[in-house]
This record gives structure tokens, C-alpha cells and sequence, in this order.
């Protein structure tokens, strides 16, 4: 474990190679799980503000929950999440052309409708953070749908932590990660 600021970091997130291949998974991320992606009450209400701009990528059939269900909801275990179609489907998806999942609000970020990319936990995947009173861990979820990450990453030999620098920076700030780097670059047979 690597301790930065109010954060400790598992040396899986150092260790690993990884680097997503939606060619392969299809936007696995999007659609598997037994509930939405995990939201801060200010991204849930971003989101809800922010509807009309990615609406129009939705399906009807995602529309329809929405309206049903609303932008968030709390999940089984008391935890803020985004809804789900289905069984385990995130309300805000859609499938592009070549059958992967996608996220709408991202969507709208890249065609410069919004400032806003998607909920830094999904950004984040596969690092899942984990709030204590004292501090954040921050660790690497390695789950069977992101097999062809794992074996894309090692091709491409990128760490798990380059490949989420711009989320982790997002979430922790330029100086949190720039340590997090310094401290990777001087660890023993680096």
C-alpha cells in the first residue's frame, strides 16, 4: 500500500497492467454489476440538470425508467447510484453501431454539448474508491469482464495507474497524482 494525502493505494493499482478494449467487452462495465454506478449527490443532481443534452441518445425504453425511477436512486446496500434497465443495465447507456455500450452523458461531453464527462466512478473503473472516516482506499477491482483490458494492457505494457491518470487526476487533483508518480518512479525494480 502506497499512502498519499488522505488516500491509500493498492500496490494492484501500481502493479497492473491494464487498458480497456471496448472492441472486445463491448462496454461490459455499463451493463454488468448488481447495481447502478455510484454518484455523489452533486453528480446526481448534474446529471438530472444536464438531461436534455443527452437525452435525445437514450432509448425509449431508457427514457421510460428514467421518468420512472428518476437520475438516482439509493441502492441495497444505502450506497447513491444511477438506475438500472433490466437487470443491471446503467439507465444512462446506449449502443453504438458496432453493438458496444456506451455512456450517453460521455457522449455528450465528446461532442461538446457539456463540461461534464460521466460520474468520476465510472471514469475511474476498474479503480474503485472506498471512503473511511480518515481516509480513501483506493483500489484495483479486477473483475472477469475486463479480462481483454488486462491482456490489452499487458500488451501495450501500461500500468493500471497511467492508463486512469486523467480520471485519478480529476478525482485527487494534478498534485496527488504527480506524487502518486514520483513515488511509482522510486519504488525497488522500477
Amino acid at each position: 500500500m502506497i499512502e498519499i494525502g488522505k488516500t491509500i493505494v493498492s500496490l494492484d493499482v501500481i502493479e497492473s497492467k491494464f487498458c480497456c478494449d471496448l472492441d472486445q467487452c463491448k462496454g461490459a462495465c455499463c451493463i454488468e454489476g448488481d447495481s447502478g454506478a455510484p454518484l455523489t449527490v452533486e453528480e446526481a443532481n448534474t446529471i438530472e440538470k444536464l438531461f436534455p443534452l443527452f437525452k435525445e441518445y437514450l432509448s425509449a425504453e431508457n427514457i421510460a425508467e428514467i421518468e420512472k425511477q428518476g437520475f438516482s436512486l439509493i441502492d441495497h446496500d444505502g450506497d447513491l447510484v444511477t438506475p438500472i434497465v433490466g437487470k443491471n443495465e446503467c439507465v444512462f447507456t446506449f449502443v453504438n453501431d458496432k453493438g458496444i455500450t456506451l455512456c450517453a452523458i460521455e457522449r455528450a461531453y465528446f461532442e461538446k454539448h457539456t463540461g461534464f464527462r460521466k460520474p468520476v466512478s465510472c471514469h475511474l473503473f476498474p479503480i474503485r474508491i472506498t471512503e473511511y472516516k480518515r481516509f480513501d482506499g483506493v483500489n484495483y477491482e479486477k473483475l472477469k469482464i475486463c479480462k481483454a483490458g488486462r491482456a490489452c494492457g499487458k500488451i501495450n505494457n501500461l500500468p493500471l495507474w497511467k492508463y486512469l491518470q486523467e480520471p485519478l487526476t480529476r478525482k485527487y487533483g494534478e498534485e496527488w497524482y504527480n506524487e502518486l508518480k514520483l513515488i511509482v518512479e522510486n519504488l525497488p525494480d522500477k
